[in-house]
């Protein structure tokens, strides 16, 4: 991807009349629309390069692991089941960790070091020959995977400035879902060939993609206000971007980024982020509206598949409509969220969409295939716009509540709590759906609209708790 569009300020030279009509007037036409789709900032536009590879290669392997592992490496349906919920584990595990190591280390370094691992553990898979190697290899791909995740939200928050930030995330998570799209349809292609050589070749080229992402991150330049902000958290007495926390540091009043007041000097070896009780709660309640992607993962296609008439391939558009509203609202879905209590309000509507899309999909049992598919699409709508809302308000308050210092510690504990919900999330929302039936998408939909609707008195603790430690 260009990564560069700026344009010249001197004046071009004349050139000659070309009564037919050059190319070269449409070209110019066809390279400013390309610009006006781009993002502004030249960060963003790299992040966006680099995103675009990395989910390309995600998609890819999505759409041919399960019968990767099943058909070439022989696995029975429980024993990958049982792999992946402890790879899941393992990397719920590894967030915290790796947050640390960012702040200890440097964000872009930690970054790159583990995605050349995953590149190493993915190709790993073509030479796994038992039920062990995979399962140990597979907890060290997710590992990596997830404590990648945690990093890279640690560094956009080094490489962008904090009022652009959650519009950055909405930027690049629009790339990621069209990432996504264009791997997902060369592993169609490998899936409609399905041999054993070509499902090789996509678990190769997905390798590749981390080894593409790894030199890319390692040439992205971090911002000089980056190790700025950097260098003056790990000092004692430092302040962060803005002065505030420097200040508190300085005269020895309480820091509201360091909760327990054990100040920096204690910032790197003890972690910020699991002391801080608002912090906290707001990782706990955002997994809980992160349910909403097993939902549509897992829920919606087996609640359509045996308990609605609607035809199978609805399910192919559930994930059509949701993908096409991502694209279309992310961005907007971001505007107005920078403020703490507008990205708390935002959640809150957030809780309330996701539990009205509940209700309308319990309705489509019992109808015709038609009025079920209908009123199943019309479900996923409202679930895809609470999850952009539900997405714009939880970036905002992870790194809100975090001020400007231990953006690894934060963000590992913030995506701990994504992870946990991934994990866990098919088994419970399976579950009530297909165990409970209209009565488990009405307890779902009551738990998401509590989760979301209970940001805003959290949000408050935490306000009164900062303003309690600049008073004292």
């Amino acid at each position: 991807m260009t990564t560069s569009t700026a344009e010249s300020s001197a004046p071009s030279p004349s050139l000659p009349e070309d009564p037919v009509g050059s190319v070269a007037p449409r070209s110019a036409g066809v390279a400013a629309a390309v610009r006006r789709r781009l993002h502004p900032d030249p960060t963003v536009r790299r992040l966006a390069g680099i995103t675009l590879v990395n989910t390309m290669g995600n998609g890819l392997s999505l759409a041919v692991s399960v019968l990767f592992f099943t058909r070439v490496l022989g696995l029975s349906a429980a024993q990958l089941g049982l792999g992946m919920t402890a790879a899941g584990l393992c990397g719920v595990l590894a967030s915290v960790p790796a947050g640390r190591a960012a702040d200890r280390w440097g964000a872009r370094r930690v970054l790159v070091v583990l995605v050349s691992v995953e590149a190493v553990g993915t190709a790993g898979y073509a030479l796994v020959h038992s039920y062990p190697a995979f399962v140990a290899l597979a907890c060290v791909v997710s590992a990596v995977d997830r404590g990648s995740a945690a990093v890279r939200n640690a560094l956009y928050a080094e490489v962008l400035p904090a009022d652009r930030r959650v519009a950055g995330r909405a930027h690049l998570r629009v790339v990621t879902n069209l990432g996504i799209c264009l791997g997902t349809a060369l592993g169609a292609v490998a899936l409609q060939v399905d041999t054993r050589p070509v499902y090789l070749a996509a678990i190769l080229a997905d390798a590749a993609s981390f080894v593409a992402v790894a030199v890319l991150f390692h040439r992205l330049a971090v911002p000089r206000r980056a190790v700025v902000v950097q260098s003056s958290a790990g000092a004692a007495g430092a302040a962060g971007a803005a002065g505030a926390a420097g200040a508190a540091a300085d005269t020895g009043a309480p820091n509201p980024s360091d909760p327990s007041h054990e100040g920096a000097e204690q910032g790197r070896r003890r972690n910020p982020a699991l002391r801080d009780g608002p912090f906290l709660a707001v990782t706990v309640l955002n997994a809980v509206l992160c349910l909403q992607f097993a939902v549509l993962e897992v829920g919606v296609p087996l609640w359509i598949v045996q308990e609605t008439d609607a035809p199978r391939i609805t399910v192919a558009g559930t994930l059509i409509v949701n993908t096409l509203l991502v694209i279309a609202l992310q961005v907007r879905a971001t505007r107005g969220t920078e403020e703490r209590t507008a990205a708390a309000r935002a959640c809150g509507r957030a809780g309330v969409l996701l539990a009205a899309s509940c209700l309308v999909l319990a309705l489509a049992h019992g109808l015709p295939a038609i009025g079920a598919a209908v009123v199943v699409l019309g479900g996923v709508t409202l679930q895809s716009l609470g999850e952009v809302v539900g997405q714009a308000g939880g970036w905002a308050l992870s790194y809100d509540l975090a001020g400007e210092r231990d953006h690894g510690a934060y963000q590992g504990v913030f995506n701990a709590g994504t992870a946990a919900a991934m994990m866990a999330g098919p088994a419970l929302v399976s579950t009530l759906v297909i165990g409970y039936g209209a009565v488990g998408w009405a307890v779902l939909g009551v738990v998401l609209a509590a989760a979301g609707l209970a940001m805003r008195p959290v949000v408050r603790w935490a306000g009164r708790r900062d303003a309690g430690l600049r008073a004292g």
